[in-house]
C-alpha cells in the first residue's frame, strides 16, 4: 500500500504534501461508522500517518441521520463548486447558510407516536402498527 493512499473502504484523502495543512497540524476526518476503522490495513495506515485522526459516527445513533442530512444540504447548497479564499471566507459562507437555515425553521415531524419512541429508547419497544 502506498504511504499516501488511504486503505480500501476509506474515501480518498488529500495527500500530505499538497500544502493544504501546515506541517505539524493534526488532520481530523469524520467518517460513517462502517466498520472500516477496525480493519488491519486501516489501523496500519493510521499508525504510519499519526497526524491523521479518524472520527467515526457512533453505531446505532439514528439521531446522527439528521446531522448527516444537514451537512449534506450545506455541502450541496453552499459549498459544492464554490471557491473560498481561505478559512475565514469558508467560515463566513457556512455561517450565512446556518443563519438562512435558521430563518426558515421547520418543525420536526415524528413518524411514530411519542409512546412508541419512548418505549424504543427504554428498550421495551413494542412492534409499531
Amino acid at each position: 500500500m502506498h504511504a499516501a493512499s488511504p486503505p480500501r473502504g476509506v474515501p480518498a484523502l488529500p495527500q500530505h504534501d499538497r500544502g493544504g495543512v501546515p506541517a505539524g497540524k493534526l488532520i481530523h476526518v469524520i467518517l460513517d461508522n462502517y466498520g472500516t476503522h477496525k480493519h488491519p490495513k486501516v489501523r496500519a495506515w493510521l499508525a504510519w500517518h499519526p497526524r491523521w485522526i479518524f472520527h467515526f459516527t457512533p453505531t446505532s445513533a439514528s439521531w446522527m441521520n439528521a446531522v448527516e442530512g444537514f451537512f449534506s444540504a450545506l455541502t450541496r447548497r453552499r459549498l459544492k463548486r464554490s471557491n473560498f479564499s481561505g478559512i475565514v471566507d469558508l467560515q463566513a459562507a457556512i455561517n450565512r447558510y446556518i443563519a438562512e437555515h435558521n430563518d426558515r425553521p421547520k418543525p420536526f415531524l415524528w413518524t411514530k407516536p411519542a409512546a412508541a419512541i419512548l418505549d424504543a429508547i427504554d428498550g421495551n419497544a413494542a412492534p409499531s402498527v
